[in-house]
């Protein structure tokens, strides 16, 4: 009797059910944490590669020039330089993103005239003289296009940025966003900065001939 009452006084049982209690809890908790960590991990490889597509799309340029550079002289309220310059572009061949060009400037009645919009599309100047960070710019179109100010596939832009004010019938030596007092003329290199609201900016440089002509084709 006293071998049968010291049995079942035995702890063995109680003490071998906490231990795997103990073990069925680290398994948990390591379970737990590898989930956490690959969970982490998978995050983390997202995110990268989210980085890395963002940054492939900054560094791809939407938009590319189509066709000639054309500057237009104006008169000798202006020196004789060059008044305006139009070029066309659209989207590149692997850009499937539209691009908002808004224009900071319409035509009325062949006046530049500003139009109260936000251009996304900022387009800046630069030459040996002066910079002009926000151009006066108008918009057009040539081919078919849905109506509003988004360049789409298959539309085809034209831009013309006015280096100096206009009012119809003469220039002027009007300040920002023209060019003031500052004069293209001949044998002048200039650049045009073209930067959507998204993508690389589109640089257009070009030299002026050594004589003006009213239009000039911009090699």
């Amino acid at each position: 009797m006293k071998n049968l009452i010291r049995m079942h006084r035995s702890q063995h049982g109680i003490t071998g059910l906490e231990t795997a209690i103990i073990l069925i809890a680290f398994v948990v908790v390591a379970a737990v944490f590898a989930y956490t960590v690959l969970s982490a991990g998978l995050f983390s490889t997202q995110k990268s590669q989210e980085a890395v597509y963002a940054g492939l799309s900054e560094a791809q340029c939407t938009i590319e020039p189509r066709g000639d550079v054309v500057a237009y002289k104006g008169d000798a309220t202006i020196s004789d330089s060059v008044g305006k310059v139009e070029f066309s572009i659209s989207l590149s061949g692997d850009s499937d993103e539209s691009v908002d060009l808004t224009p900071p400037y319409i035509l009325a009645a062949g006046v530049p005239t500003d139009s109260g919009f936000s251009n996304p599309t900022v387009i800046a100047f630069t030459n040996e003289a002066a910079t002009e960070d926000d151009c006066a710019w108008t918009l057009s179109w040539t081919g078919k296009h849905t109506e509003d100010y988004l360049l789409e596939n298959g539309e085809k832009a034209i831009i013309t940025v006015w280096l100096h004010d206009y009012d119809g019938a003469n220039w002027a030596t009007t300040g920002a966003p023209f060019l003031g007092t500052t004069y293209v003329e001949e044998n002048d290199t200039f650049t045009l900065e073209v930067k959507p609201p998204k993508g690389a900016v589109l640089n257009v440089t070009r030299n002026c001939p050594a004589y003006l002509d009213s239009v000039m084709n911009l090699h």
